[in-house]
């Protein structure tokens, strides 16, 4: 049976491929695996794929990568891949040591080992760890995956012994969320049973559980409802390092209520911010959060607009259960975007988007007011906060650009002053390469930015190969990165390589993004196409040297640019995609996403949907580049099915395609660095026989 309903609505036309949702079913697996052989073989045929993935593996599994990581206590621990430690290493150094050229790394957890001990396909997925005023880092919860999804174990661990714990904390497998409280109590959201979690398949209630205690009697502190999208903890620390207890209940996957649980008290109490906002914790003794929304503060002077970040005193509101007057922290111009704040112990580090470019400011408060001064940094390049931690004074910034690799660098707290600590040589040969911005106009006149690598020679007569990015939602922004593997594998060939800041994004701030929420969706469309037309008008290229990716939202993206110009492609690289938008809310994770593209269960939206929705609108009379679809057996946000059936529709069509899933690597579609270096190689052997060789 497949492991999602089928349609209710008896008039509809019952589809015939719903047989490829079922994930580890057996006739649909081997339909992967006979497509994954197919264009594997065919693939690799090509010369060009063996250099493709050893240059590939060579950029992932280089020595000469940046180590990020998280300092706790003088240790900076991080999380290293490389072709001998296939599943990774979790290490640890002294600062001392780490800002050296050669630092000297303590092994933490082994997880090829770990894996191999206990017969399984471990995949880390990170360490959440208690941190306590005047107290050592010791307790942390390490989450594994099986192969890569989102649903994960966490096992406790101690730092001290470098062990994992007998008889600690240890969760059964679930999509889950876990908060310390203290060394000995957890706050903990997972799946209870049947009818405990919602219908995207995220927990709903929250228990307090202590240690020495079954999970099962930990007690229920908070839950939402089946219909939310979900409800996590979460903690918040005071200045004077009391911990409030709470927990954050997702309405929908655009709105969150925020709940404080007082101690000795059964009743939560919510704080008082709007549904669309986003809190960023407690700074000298100020709440700080962004808004995605107007506030107009009852019985306040002043208003708010979307997009700005406020603050109030939040001590006032624990002492009064009231809304303090809320002050303005920064209102961002119509150019820039607030991307979060990271607090660190004596700094608040303010990071924004500006005109598509990361730039760090710090706050302080004062007599009147915020102050912000603008973070001094040793170029124009794409910046951010790599670490900040509110029990650390240690503070890491990153720097790069599409040309420059990362800068690990070091923010003095006291002095201001800025230390370069690592910088990586080139992986790809830059020379002759430039970055350039430009504006397409949109068909209601929007102006969407876009940027372009390019050889600085390259001439305007449509004959460069041209790989065109995108992703269009959920107010992620796309931002200039240094990638050594489209570097080597596209760039260094002679191709042009164009990221899309497409409205769906939150490039702009809120307002980007919800301009093509549900029924408006299709502006984000006409952007990427108005981009696609833009580089055909600049003679950048032509159709026949064309070619888009993209993965997850991006996917459908792809999907839709299939078909609602596939004269204007000759390759689509559509990754991890949701395409068949008449069932995604039945799928999965898909039910949270509702508020992004409207639900099916609702006529006029079902009505646009199916306007737009790449599965409905396939059509074996146009005139398709041939695609690539790429997916996870593993993939437990975005359900493989999705791209299985239009692959299919492709197939029973008599349609060429190309198809390749990895029966690992959940949303991400690799599980590790060979699985990412094949999946690339694969990728970009398809995206040079389509856009070179035609």
């Amino acid at each position: 049976m497949p492991d999602a309903p089928l349609p209710t609505n008896e008039t509809a036309p019952v589809d015939p491929n719903l047989w490829l949702e079922e994930v580890e079913g057996e006739n649909a697996l081997a339909w992967v695996r006979a497509q994954n052989d197919r264009t594997v073989a065919e693939l690799q045929a090509d010369p060009r794929y063996a250099g493709f993935e050893a240059a590939a593996l060579d950029a992932l599994n280089s020595r000469e990568r940046i180590p990020y990581g998280a300092v706790r206590d003088g240790w900076v621990y991080n999380f290293w891949q490389d072709d001998v430690n296939v599943r990774g290493l979790w290490r640890r150094t002294s600062l001392k040591s780490y800002a050296t050229s050669d630092p000297e790394w303590e092994t933490i957890v082994d997880f090829d080992r770990l894996s191999a001990d206990e017969g399984r396909n471990w995949v880390y997925k990170g360490a959440d760890c208690l941190r306590q005023v005047g107290k050592p880092a010791r307790h942390c919860l390490v989450s594994l995956s099986d192969g890569g999804k989102d649903a994960v174990i966490n096992r406790e661990f101690d730092l001290a012994t470098r062990a994992f714990v007998p008889d600690g904390f240890v969760t059964p497998e679930a999509k889950q969320g876990v908060a310390w409280v203290d060394a000995d109590t957890l706050l903990i959201a997972s799946d209870w049973g049947e009818g405990t979690v919602t219908d995207s398949g995220y927990p709903f209630i929250v228990r307090r559980w202590h240690r020495g205690t079954p999970l099962d009697a930990a007690e229920e502190v908070i839950r939402g409802a089946r219909t939310q999208v979900g409800v996590w903890p979460m903690v918040m620390e005071m200045d004077d390092g009391r911990v409030l207890q709470g927990a954050v209940k997702a309405e929908t996957f655009f709105t969150h209520s925020y709940w404080w649980l007082p101690d000795g008290e059964a009743d939560p109490v919510r704080w008082p911010i709007p549904l669309k906002s986003s809190p960023y914790g407690i700074y000298k003794g100020q709440f700080l959060l962004s808004l995605e929304e107007d506030w107009a503060p009852e019985g306040q002077t002043d208003s708010f607009m979307s997009g700005d970040l406020v603050a109030f005193d939040a001590e006032a509101f624990l002492a009064t259960r009231q809304l303090p007057e809320v002050a303005l922290v920064f209102r961002p111009d119509a150019t820039q975007a607030v991307n979060g704040v990271a607090i660190a112990k004596g700094a608040a580090l303010l990071s924004i988007s500006d005109n598509v470019v990361g730039r760090v400011m710090r706050l302080e408060t004062g007599a009147d007011g915020w102050i912000r001064t603008p973070v001094g940094l040793p170029g124009s390049g794409q910046a951010g906060v790599a670490f900040a931690d509110e029990h650390e004074d240690t503070v890491f910034l990153n720097y790069e650009d599409f040309l420059t690799p990362d800068s690990l660098l070091s923010y003095d707290i006291t002095t201001g002053d800025i230390e370069s600590l690592k910088s990586l040589p080139g992986k790809f040969d830059a020379s002759g390469l430039k970055a350039e911005q430009f504006f397409a106009t949109s068909k209601d006149g929007t102006k969407v930015p876009y940027f372009i690598v390019h050889k600085g020679d390259m001439p305007l007569d449509g004959s460069t190969p041209t790989l065109l990015y995108g992703y269009g939602g959920f107010q992620v922004s796309m931002n200039p990165a240094y990638s050594a593997v489209t570097g080597r594998l596209w760039l260094e060939q002679g191709g042009a390589y164009v990221l899309a800041n497409i409205r769906g994004g939150g490039e702009f701030g809120p307002a980007w993004h919800q301009a093509g929420l549900k029924r408006d969706r299709q502006r984000i469309f006409d952007d990427f196409i108005a981009v696609g037309e833009d580089l055909i008008t600049r003679k950048v290229t032509r159709p026949e040297r064309l070619g888009i990716m993209g993965g997850s939202n991006g996917g459908l993206l792809m999907g839709v640019m299939l078909n609602q110009r596939p004269d204007l492609w000759n390759a689509a690289v559509v990754q991890v995609p949701l395409l068949d938008m008449l069932r995604y809310h039945v799928l999965l994770a898909g039910a949270s996403w509702v508020d992004e593209y409207g639900s099916p269960d609702v006529p006029e939206e079902r009505a646009f949907l199916e306007t737009i929705s790449p599965y409905q609108n396939f059509d074996a009379t146009k005139p398709y580049p041939t695609p690539f679809f790429v997916t996870s057996t593993k993939d437990d946000r975005v359900h493989p099915g999705h791209a299985r059936k239009m692959a299919k529709r492709f197939e029973d069509a008599g349609l060429p395609f190309l198809y390749y899933e990895n029966i690992d690597g959940g949303h991400s579609a690799a599980a590790n660095q060979t699985e990412r270096a094949k999946r690339s190689a694969l990728e970009f052997t398809y995206l040079s026989e389509r856009l070179f060789d035609e």
